[in-house]
């Protein structure tokens, strides 16, 4: 009997050329650094899986990668944005391009995907909301679509930002926030039937 390939594969189980071949022969399509096979679906499951291979276990996926790993977004960021609760001494590999960050987190601010540590859904709305330099397309769509997955609201969100004292970036996050979902709301009344 053959054995039966990981659904996610990275150069420590094939040489990249021959994996970057078997993509070009439409065997395998890319996810990130790592491949998998044409018959496994992209899930939030596999994007964990292809991002925990080059991650330390101590390292949680933030704000645009988690918001990538929940499927928020099509495409993972160009570099990786990573955190780590203060204290723990760790790094990301150098073969990942990635910026990591020390922060304060909880441990209800952090759900485990596949064996690795990503932001929640909360937290990861929250983070997108303060930190990003611009707040497009892309990031407004992912906002929304982590708030409509994780059965957030405005009133969760805003509580949740409010609750916590000496915030950085509150207001702006709070002005964010009233922006998604104002045109939320407006798209909800234009198209009522798309949106259900």
């Amino acid at each position: 009997m053959t054995p039966r390939l990981p659904p996610v594969l990275s150069a420590l189980d094939l040489p990249l050329v021959e994996l970057q071949c078997a993509a070009l022969d439409g065997e395998l399509y890319a996810l990130d650094q790592c491949f998998c096979s044409i018959d496994e679906f992209d899930t939030i499951h596999l994007r964990a899986r292809a991002l925990g291979l080059v991650l330390d276990a101590r390292i949680i996926a933030e704000r645009m990668s988690a918001a990538w790993v929940w499927g928020a977004l099509i495409n993972p960021p160009s570099r990786h944005q990573l955190c780590v609760a203060i204290g723990a001494r760790t790094r990301p590999q150098p073969s990942l391009n990635a910026l990591l960050r020390e922060v304060v987190i909880s441990p209800e601010e952090i759900d485990t995907v596949a064996g690795v540590s990503v932001t929640s859904r909360l937290r990861t709305v929250l983070d997108l909301l303060r930190f990003c330099e611009s707040f497009g397309v892309s990031e407004t769509h992912a906002v929304t679509t982590l708030m409509t997955d994780g059965r957030l609201d405005y009133a969760a969100c805003s509580d949740s930002l409010r609750a916590r004292r000496n915030l950085p970036q509150k207001r702006i996050a709070l002005e964010r926030l009233a922006h998604v979902c104002a045109n939320q709301t407006k798209a909800t009344a234009d198209y009522p039937l798309l949106t259900r």
